[in-house]
């Protein structure tokens, strides 16, 4: 007995059915300051009540404008809540992935993002890339998963090339990029978009990182 659960274990080892231990999510954003964050934390993003908060509620937002982790990443699940907020204008928001900080305008990013807003909820947009929704769910469904003007939950799991959005427990894409030479890793970005009256919030950041298989 002892040599065929010897057998069977040296089995599933080489062939990659040997389960490993789960790794625990990382906290990206501490609920108190920018630690381990790099943006415009004088004039666009602040911290309020344990909660990343992204432009304002009198006055229009100028142009898009994202707060980035300091370090990149690659294979990962990413989990957040965010409130998206506004009066006036285009009111939307996203999460920014495997992206990086544009040069001309400093400002833009360029990468994948997570959209958050009207006739955008859940959809996977190529931001100042080919700069078009590469995957969505129908708008109409999705509306009803979206709860407006209050917290709702997203997840990003991004695993070679494959990208899967979840909006409020909700499967709303899954896009396999057939582009290699489009980098799937870089920069996470929690954007404001520019053109609106509007705040959105983030919280309860966190990163799970993943190996390198599906």
């Amino acid at each position: 007995m002892k040599s065929f659960l010897l057998s069977v274990l040296a089995t599933a080892t080489l062939t990659g059915f040997l389960l490993q231990p789960a790794k625990k999510p990382t906290a990206l954003f501490n609920g108190k300051n920018f630690h381990g964050w790099t943006g415009d934390t004088v004039n666009t993003w602040r911290v309020e009540d344990g909660a990343i908060v992204g432009g304002f509620a009198d006055k229009m937002v100028p142009h898009n404008d994202f707060l980035t982790t300091a370090r990149p990443y690659g294979n990962f699940i990413l989990r957040l809540q965010f409130k998206l907020t506004g009066t006036k204008g285009f009111v939307n928001g996203g999460v920014q992935f495997h992206s990086k900080r544009h040069t001309k305008p400093a400002y833009e990013m360029i990468g994948y993002q997570a959209d958050i807003g009207d006739k955008y909820w859940g959809c996977l947009y190529d931001e100042s890339r080919r700069d078009k929704v590469l995957a969505r769910p129908d708008s109409a469904q999705a509306l009803k998963w979206v709860k407006l003007n209050d917290w709702n939950q997203y997840e990003v799991r991004s695993q070679n090339g494959r990208i899967r959005l979840t909006l409020n427990g909700h499967p709303t894409v899954d896009y396999t990029e057939p582009d290699k030479s489009i980098p799937q890793s870089g920069l996470i970005g929690l954007q404001v978009h520019g053109g609106g009256i509007t705040q959105i919030r983030y919280r309860n950041i966190t990163i799970e990182e993943l190996e390198g298989t599906n």
